[in-house]
């Protein structure tokens, strides 16, 4: 099981490189981006020591068709995707906040409202609510952005008075998160299943707002089935989703969330290739199509190639 690890290209017109937890990202004369999507996966911001084979190709493709879904609701930074785990587009001055949207007590929220919070970024939380109840009306719980370690909750009011973003432009943020949520709603639902809660970056050229980054992918979205939805709730169950969740609940079984003096449990062959078939179960579901597999055999050769011919094409423009 051949997998993408990490990338070390020297790319025309480069002018940096940067390696983040799971994306390797290359500037190009300062006006493109090229985001190779690796198989490295991480949780509690700790990157794993193995490499899950095809996670990468099922994160971009994702996101590839996700973003051209929305293109009607705001302009996104996608211009060309060249190989299956590589995405081109153009550079955008990121905000400093992720736009974190919940239709459900799931995941962080609910290890938050367990721990007796009744109010996350500011909005309120009522009493009486199980793991993974659907909320009175979906609420946005940004948090900040970090370049190294966690992310941080922060609230409207707090993005506004500190200035991170402003007054006008957080509220076009809100909107757009807004929007962008309801549609992969209805896309969800069309597959059978629920949007419980995603997230979505953003940036500017000039005036003007894109969305960038990846959108309703496993990674950064959770997903339930809806057939079984109301039935697991009613009998106190734990829900079947399509998320990275099941990572994290696999690591804290183990004794793992990413806080210091703790060990990474072993990632044995089995564990790495149930790992993959789960995202490749997730990939079909969410996009209703049949995964299709690439050539491993020389998989960074492959990425280099479709590189440079994307960039052929772009920089003539």
């Amino acid at each position: 099981m051949n997998s993408l690890k990490e990338t070390n290209f020297t790319l025309p017109l480069q002018t940096a490189f940067y390696k983040g937890k799971v994306r390797d990202v290359y500037t190009i004369a300062d006006r493109y981006l090229v985001m190779v999507v690796s198989d490295r996966i991480s949780a509690f911001d700790v990157v794993l020591p193995r490499a899950i084979p095809y996670k990468g190709q099922v994160l971009n493709q994702i996101a590839a068709k996700s973003l051209k879904a929305t293109e009607d609701i705001l302009p996104n930074w996608l211009l060309d995707v060249p190989d299956p785990t590589v995405s081109v587009g153009r550079i955008c001055e990121p905000f400093k906040v992720e736009m974190v949207i919940r239709g459900y007590l799931s995941g962080h929220a609910w290890r938050e409202y367990q721990a007796g919070k009744r109010e996350l970024c500011g909005e309120p939380l009522p009493e009486g609510l199980s793991e993974n109840d659907r909320l009175p009306r979906p609420i946005i719980t940004p948090s900040t952005k970090a370049h190294v370690g966690h992310d941080e909750d922060i609230s409207a009011n707090d993005i506004i008075k500190h200035g991170v973003v402003s007054r006008a432009d957080y509220e076009r943020l809100e909107d757009y998160t807004r929007r962008l949520y309801q549609r992969g709603t209805e896309e969800a639902a069309e597959r059978g299943l629920i949007l419980v809660d995603t997230k979505y970056e953003f940036g500017k050229i000039g005036d003007d707002i894109y969305l960038i980054d990846e959108i309703h992918t496993p990674d950064s979205s959770r997903y339930f089935y809806a057939d079984t939805y109301q039935d697991l709730q009613d009998r106190g169950e734990p829900q079947r989703q399509l998320s990275k969740e099941f990572v994290r609940k696999w690591l804290i079984e183990n004794n793992f969330q990413g806080k210091e003096g703790e060990v990474i449990p072993e990632m044995t062959d089995e564990i790495v290739e149930s790992i993959s078939n789960r995202y490749i179960e997730l990939y079909e579901h969410i996009i209703g199509e049949k995964f299709v597999y690439p050539d491993q055999e020389d998989i960074n050769n492959r990425v280099e190639k479709s590189i440079l011919e994307s960039l052929k094409k772009i920089t003539r423009n």
